[in-house]
C-alpha cells in the first residue's frame, strides 16, 4: 500500500510523514523528490529547459511507479509519500499504473487555507539545495544553486487553489489548520486504518506485448461523438477496450460499452479504422479497431452510466472539440473514422496513415 499525502508546501506533508512512521507498523518514507533530482542529474539540459517541473517528465511519472514497486518487494510497506500532486492527468497516470501492479493507494490531503499556508510558508527557513550544473560541468567553489524554496512555495499556492476541486473528491481531506505533525499523523492513521482515501481504481494490467483493441464510436443526434475520460490513465478515450484472447474484436467492443456504459447495442457496430500501432517503448502497439455504434437517441443519453472506478466523465464532442481533448495518435484515428463513416467503407491505416 502506498499512502499519498497530497496538499500544498506548508501543509506540513514531510513532518506529518516521520510522525506517521512511528504509527504504521513497517512502513517506510518514500519521496519521488529524489527520483526527480536524479534525473536532473542525468538528463541532458536541453531536455530539462522544456519543462517547469520534473513531475512533467514522462520519465519520472513511470518511475516514481517502478521505484515504488521495487521497494515493496523489500519492505513490508505501507509506503508514506509526501508529494503535491496537483494535475489529475499525472494523478490518473501514476495511481492507474500503480492499480494495474496490484498496488493499493490511500490518497490524504492535508488542506489548509491560503492565509495560513502563506504565514507558514514565510517562516521557514531557507534551505540551499546544492544541485549539478546542468552543463555537466564540474563543481568548483561556489557553484552551489540555491533554489528559493519560499518562492517556489508561494508560487504553487496558485495552482493548489485550482486544483482543490478534484483533489477534495479523489481524497480524504484533513483540516491541518491547528494541527501540529503529530495529532496531523495520528489523522492520517485513523484515516488508513479505517479506509479513508481508498482509490477504487479499475486494475488495467499493463501490456506485455502487442495487443488488439476495439473501440465504438457513439453519436448524439448532433453527429457528435462519446468521449470518455478513464480514472486509470490521462487523457479522453473513446468507449472501448483491450480484446480479450479468443474474443471476436466487435463483440469486445459491444461488451465494452456495456460494462462501461451500460448500453446495450442492438446490433454488431460496422467497422470504420483498422490502425496498426508502432510500437514506441516502454508500449508495444498492436491493432486499434474502431467500430460505429450508431446515434444513441436522447432517452439513452440520459440514463448513462458510469463505474466510478473506471470512468468519471462523459462528453459529446464535435470533431474539432476532440483535437484538444485527445492525444495526437487517437484523434488521428477519429479524423479518419469519421471520413471512412462518411464514404461509407472501412479504412486500413499504418501508425495513423492510410494504406491502399
Amino acid at each position: 500500500m502506498i499512502v499519498w499525502l497530497n496538499g500544498a508546501f506548508g501543509a506540513g506533508k514531510s513532518t506529518a510523514a516521520q510522525e506517521l512512521l512511528d504509527l504504521l507498523p513497517g512502513s517506510t518514507l518514500y519521496d519521488p523528490e529524489l527520483v526527480g533530482r536524479g534525473l536532473k542529474e542525468m538528463l541532458p539540459a536541453k531536455r530539462l529547459d522544456d519543462v517547469d517541473d520534473y513531475q512533467d517528465l514522462p520519465s519520472w511519472r513511470r518511475l516514481v511507479v517502478d521505484a515504488a514497486a521495487a521497494l515493496l518487494t523489500e519492505v513490508p510497506g505501507p509506503l508514506i509519500t509526501p508529494m503535491t500532486l496537483l494535475r489529475q492527468e499525472y494523478r490518473d497516470e501514476i495511481f492507474g499504473a500503480l492499480a494495474a501492479r496490484r498496488i493499493p493507494v490511500r490518497h490524504i490531503l492535508l488542506h489548509a487555507e491560503e492565509t495560513i499556508l502563506r504565514e507558514r510558508i514565510a517562516l521557514r527557513d531557507e534551505p540551499v539545495r546544492e544541485e549539478s550544473p546542468r552543463d555537466g560541468s564540474a563543481r568548483g567553489p561556489g557553484a552551489a544553486v540555491q533554489e528559493p524554496v519560499r518562492e517556489r512555495s508561494l508560487a504553487h499556492l496558485e495552482p493548489y487553489q485550482q486544483a482543490l476541486a478534484w483533489i477534495r473528491g479523489d481524497a480524504h481531506v484533513i483540516d491541518v489548520s491547528d494541527l501540529g505533525p503529530r495529532q496531523t499523523a495520528e489523522r492520517i492513521a485513523e484515516a488508513v486504518r479505517t479506509g479513508g482515501g481508498a482509490t477504487d481504481i479499475v486494475q488495467t494490467p499493463e501490456p506485455t506485448a502487442e495487443t488488439l483493441a476495439a473501440g465504438v464510436l457513439l453519436f448524439d443526434e448532433e453527429d457528435r461523438v462519446l468521449l470518455v475520460d478513464p480514472t486509470y490513465k490521462p487523457g479522453w478515450e473513446f468507449p472501448g477496450g483491450v480484446v480479450e484472447p479468443g474474443e471476436p474484436p466487435a463483440r469486445a467492443g459491444v461488451r465494452e460499452v456495456a460494462e462501461e456504459l451500460d448500453i446495450r447495442l442492438p446490433t454488431m457496430p460496422r467497422l470504420l479504422v483498422l490502425d496498426w500501432e508502432a510500437p514506441v517503448p516502454p508500449g508495444f502497439g498492436g491493432l486499434r479497431l474502431l467500430f460505429d455504434g450508431g446515434r444513441l437517441p436522447d432517452e439513452q443519453i440520459r440514463d448513462l452510466l458510469l463505474p466510478g472506478s473506471e470512468l468519471r466523465d462523459w462528453r459529446f464532442v464535435t470533431e474539432d472539440e476532440a483535437e484538444s481533448m485527445l492525444p495526437p495518435v487517437r484523434w488521428n484515428r477519429l479524423r479518419w473514422a469519421l471520413r471512412a463513416r462518411a464514404q461509407g467503407r472501412p479504412l486500413y491505416l499504418e501508425a495513423g496513415v492510410p494504406v491502399g
